[in-house]
């Protein structure tokens, strides 16, 4: 026996006797989506559930249903505090029921863009626990992050405890992504499928939306593409280009059918060529399997993929990103729906710059026109929630209805040109407000 495995069989326990190492009071970082660790998390909410543990304060960024089922319970949020850097449907669910029951959000949510938080984590909270799921060792004693390099990775440097769940089934990647055994406080083996996200199917307007977007991309381009139907549909309209890379803290099954078709090959790229470089993973089964031992790609802490002067040195980047609603001088509101907080503003401004400092670079914002069916305008005079990019990052402005480059433009000429990109029925309406505000269309 190696004295690498002796230092694993040292650190190796149950699930239970892990979650015990972590106090009440602690500051506990849990990995993004597929990253949750299933065995420890549970074990966790089990001594919660005893009351053997309180006041754990929980720091992450998009939760899944492996969090959902266990520490993310509502009826554990008295020992449990979620503090959330980006909401799913789960903080959604917690704050209205907490609503429902007449009391405060139960989620405490933390304003940052996604190439903040390991130093958010790390130095300004100073989280001391890290819960995170990796790959099996490797024979120098490294374990990989895998699909959740993001901020998982520089809070392993950090952290006092360090503790790890073992999936075989969790791809091993190449990259700045590893943790060594010696900076492990235990680790617990779980053999369990990985999390799946199926695709949302895409809507008309996506596909409209994908097809001029495409149009807009240069054969040699670098790719960042966010979550959703609408990236998918990009995606999917990009087939018949060559050359692309990818650049992207998410990669996603869309950016992979890329690769796999031989529409991404990096050969273009001026900052790791021949690699896709990317923070974190969400996809199906197939999409892990690509990811295992593959070297054409490369995960990295967020810290250095969303770096705006790490993504300029990409030439021809492209960034695509969704928005919810845009108003009449190009403000976008990408994380609030309804007057509530409905997700975050991850990466959207760290790749609105990123790509805006990129020799011949397109940030490209896409926005459905319409949302209920056709019965309210996302094109609105003022925002009705946080800005998430400012008026004066936006460039590409894209919805079904056409595409606007607002650099350069007047708020006169901004308004103009975003009308035309509403709805029609919508567009009156719009432009007698955007009078009454001191314009003069």
């Amino acid at each position: 026996m190696t004295a690498i495995d002796t230092l694993y069989r040292q650190r190796l326990m149950s699930a239970a006797d892990a979650a015990d190492l972590i106090p009440s009071g602690a500051k506990v970082a849990m990995a993004l989506g597929v990253g949750q660790p299933p065995a420890l998390l549970k074990a966790l909410a089990d001594r919660a559930e005893a009351g053997q543990v309180d006041d754990l304060r929980l720091y992450y960024l998009l939760s899944t249903s492996i969090a959902g089922d266990t520490v993310l319970r509502y009826e554990l949020m008295d020992r449990i505090h979620p503090c959330s850097l980006f909401h799913s449907a789960i903080e959604r669910r917690l704050d209205a029921r907490a609503r429902e029951d007449g009391r405060p959000a139960v989620v405490q949510f933390i304003p940052t863009g996604f190439q903040q938080t390991p130093r958010i984590l790390c130095q300004e909270i100073g989280v001391d626990t890290l819960i995170a799921t990796v790959s099996p060792m490797d024979a120098d004693g490294n374990f990989s992050f895998g699909t959740n390099t993001d901020y998982a990775q520089p809070v392993s440097r950090t952290a006092k405890r360090v503790i790890l769940e073992v999936n075989p089934h969790m791809p091993r990647v190449f990259g700045d992504c590893t943790v060594h055994v010696s900076q492990v406080t235990a680790l617990v083996e779980n053999t369990v499928a990985l999390l799946e996200v199926a695709k949302a199917a895409p809507q008309p307007a996506d596909t409209v939306i994908g097809g001029l977007i495409a149009g807009l991309v240069e054969n040699g381009a670098t790719l960042q593409m966010g979550i959703g139907a609408l990236p998918d549909a990009v995606c999917a309209a990009l087939k018949d280009h060559t050359d692309l890379g990818i650049h992207t803290e998410m990669l996603t099954p869309g950016l992979v059918e890329l690769m796999k078709a031989g529409v991404v090959t990096n050969a273009r790229k001026t900052l790791h060529p021949g690699k896709s470089v990317f923070a974190f993973c969400m996809g199906d089964r197939s999409t892990y399997e690509y990811l295992d031992q593959n070297p054409a790609l490369e995960a990295h802490p967020v810290s250095y993929v969303n770096d705006v002067h790490v993504i300029g040195r990409n030439e021809r980047m492209v960034s695509v990103n969704a928005t919810l609603e845009i108003d009449l001088e190009g403000a976008c509101c990408s994380e609030h729906l309804n007057g509530h907080q409905f997700t975050g503003s991850g990466g959207q401004l760290d790749f609105v710059r990123g790509a805006y400092l990129s020799k011949g670079g397109l940030s490209i914002i896409a926005c459905h026109a319409t949302a209920r069916g056709g019965a309210v305008s996302r094109i609105v005079p003022r925002l009705s929630g946080p800005v998430t990019t400012p008026r004066n990052d936006v460039h590409m402005v894209v919805t079904e209805y056409g595409v606007a480059n607002l650099k350069g433009l007047s708020t006169s000429e901004r308004a103009r040109a975003i009308i035309c990109l509403a709805a029609p029925q919508f567009r009156d309406e719009l432009t007698s407000r955007a009078n009454a505000m001191g314009g003069s269309l």
